[in-house]
């Protein structure tokens, strides 16, 4: 039976354009479906646009691999690109004398993952470095930076269409089936149904990822990561910026704790915190003011001479997480898995904490209130209704 495409890939965010451009450049038919009217808009469209370094993940592990190569190919690639971007560092900071020596262990698993240019600094040279910064130490990593996601995404959605893909919007993936040889997608663009077919599929819808994949029979007893959402709140900074670089407290668990981030408009914002939710919902609870409290009391650890009343309600994220409200977070907060189910199926179920990497090795995205306009879309009409 011949497919209506080769292969197509379910969800417009970094993860699946980064995929899509991979597979047109390799000389596939590629058909990218996303259900809103611009690709990147929900968790790739909704985070602090960090370069990571790799500090956090155990090293033998996947996902430390992915991080540490996956800085280098982001910076070349922006390099490449002009995209813009920047090496601004990151400073992890131990606000107490008995955070040190959960500091070392850090740097410890940050050499051991090939992360090798890590820095230990005193509280005297950190002070040197950032005067508003308490601690008593700190780790410095040079290579942790920021980047330009909108333009990140819209160079990879030009790759893809360039390379003779498909970007195709506004178009809801239903269901996934498999009753024979080929997949069938059902889909639906404005109330109405659509089927396509296709050899392969990439599932790479974020918090939906889990939904579509659980429609497959699958053999060798794989089983679907069940994600969970995890929402976290992103408080702004209504003064000048008084940091250089990314300044975060020590991690707890997969939580890396309210850290202060810059975008390349030096712009000051703070968060994530973590909120276990059993539905996305964008409104911004502010919990009549005590979620500023808590925010504040928890940046003030770091920036004790933060001014009253500098920070303002800002943006939502969300994350899927492959763990529970209760259950012991692993220090990566994510789940990535090598292949093992269908021959034709790539599940992109990995999973995070909000704030945490995703799957686009290496990144964490930006919020949506970016002054910054989105690049260019590509806006093709729909083939499915061919």
């Amino acid at each position: 039976m011949t497919p209506d495409v080769d292969t197509i890939v379910i969800g417009g965010g970094v993860v699946g354009l980064a995929i899509g451009r991979a597979l047109a450049k390799a000389g596939g038919e590629v058909l990218l479906l996303e259900r809103h009217e611009a690709t990147g808009t929900e968790a790739s469209s909704r985070n602090s646009e960090v370069v990571h370094a790799g500090l956090y993940y155990p090293p033998t592990s996947l996902r430390a691999h992915l991080c540490v190569q996956g800085r280098r190919m982001l910076y070349a690639y922006a390099e490449e690109r002009g995209i813009p971007y920047r090496r601004c560092g990151k400073l992890v900071v131990a606000t107490s004398t008995a955070e040190i020596p959960h500091l070392k262990l850090l740097k410890a698993n940050a050499g051991r993952s090939g992360v090798d240019d890590i820095l230990e600094l005193t509280g005297h040279e950190v002070r040197a470095m950032e005067p508003e910064v308490h601690c008593v130490a700190a780790l410095l990593s040079p290579s942790s930076g920021i980047i330009d996601s909108h333009a990140l995404m819209g160079s990879l959605e030009g790759d893809l269409t360039d390379n003779r893909g498909q970007v195709v919007l506004n178009t809801q993936v239903d269901r996934l089936l498999r009753p024979g040889e080929l997949f069938k997608i059902e889909t639906s663009e404005g109330g109405r149904p659509y089927t396509v077919t296709c050899r392969r599929v990439v599932i790479a819808a974020g918090l939906d990822s889990s939904r579509l994949a659980r429609g497959l029979y699958y053999p060798r007893h794989y089983d679907v990561p069940r994600t969970y959402p995890a929402k976290g709140h992103y408080f702004a900074y209504s003064g000048i910026n008084p940091f250089n670089h990314l300044i975060y407290p020590m991690p707890s668990g997969a939580w890396l704790g309210v850290h202060a981030t810059i975008d390349l408009g030096n712009q000051l914002r703070f968060g994530p915190d973590n909120q276990w939710v059993e539905r996305v919902d964008y409104g911004f609870d502010t919990e009549g003011g005590a979620r500023k409290q808590r925010f504040e009391q928890a940046i003030r650890l770091y920036w004790p001479n933060m001014p009253e009343n500098a920070i303002h309600p800002d943006y939502v994220a969300f994350a899927p997480r492959s763990i529970r409200k209760g259950s012991r977070l692993p220090i990566s907060g994510s789940t990535v898995r090598r292949p093992m189910a269908f021959r034709d199926l790539s599940p992109s179920t990995a999973s995070r904490a909000p704030g945490s990497p995703p799957p686009w090795p290496s990144l964490t995205m930006s919020p949506p209130c970016s002054s910054r306009g989105r690049p260019p879309r590509c806006t093709k009409r729909n083939p499915l209704a061919d």
